[in-house]
């Protein structure tokens, strides 16, 4: 009798256990995705009148939502950048910003809420025929993406002409 007992508490708690405390768990995709677009065409070169830029590699990466397919993030713009000085002079490249144009030379700006980097910062000296090469990675604006307007980028190129004067300045400092 005591054994029966045992038997039937037993089985009656397995049978809870595998048929009273089960639970539906819904598993849920991603709510958002990574996507990566190309531009066209990928590599593109310029010549001012110092300089020579060559970009390379281009690509935009937005942030979407997986259900609306709606940008949520303001996209970033990579790529490679290749400055070759053209002058006889030295060349104090600072930094080179970007300006994004529509199909009829309009310029796109960035909307209200979009995180704006427009510029990458380089602070390099570039002798006469010499090269430098650096990433770029600035933002541009959610229009310019979703509605597919970019029609052209405008670079500029922020640098001082030489020959540079700079003077050094010592200060007599210790930690104590």
């Amino acid at each position: 009798m005591h054994l029966k007992r045992i038997f039937l508490f037993v089985a009656l708690s397995t049978a809870i256990g595998f048929f009273g405390c089960t639970t539906e768990k819904k598993v849920e995709g991603p709510k958002q995705e990574r996507i990566t677009k190309s531009l066209v065409p990928p590599k593109a070169e310029v010549k001012g009148h110092n300089f020579l830029v060559e970009l390379s590699d281009l690509q935009v990466f937005t942030i979407e939502d997986a259900a609306s397919k709606e940008i949520v993030e303001t996209p970033n713009l990579t790529g490679r950048i290749k400055i070759t000085n053209k002058s006889k002079d030295n060349l104090d490249i600072q930094a080179v910003t970007l300006e994004y144009l529509d199909v009829a030379g309009k310029p796109i700006d960035f909307q209200s809420g979009e995180k704006v980097t427009k510029a990458s910062f380089y602070l390099k000296v570039v002798k006469p025929e010499e090269s430098f090469d650096g990433r770029l990675d600035v933002t541009i604006p959610k229009r310019a993406i979703k509605e597919k307007a970019l029609g052209k980028i405008e670079i500029n190129l922020v640098y001082v002409a030489s020959p540079l004067n700079r003077e050094t300045i010592i200060l007599s400092e210790k930690i104590e």
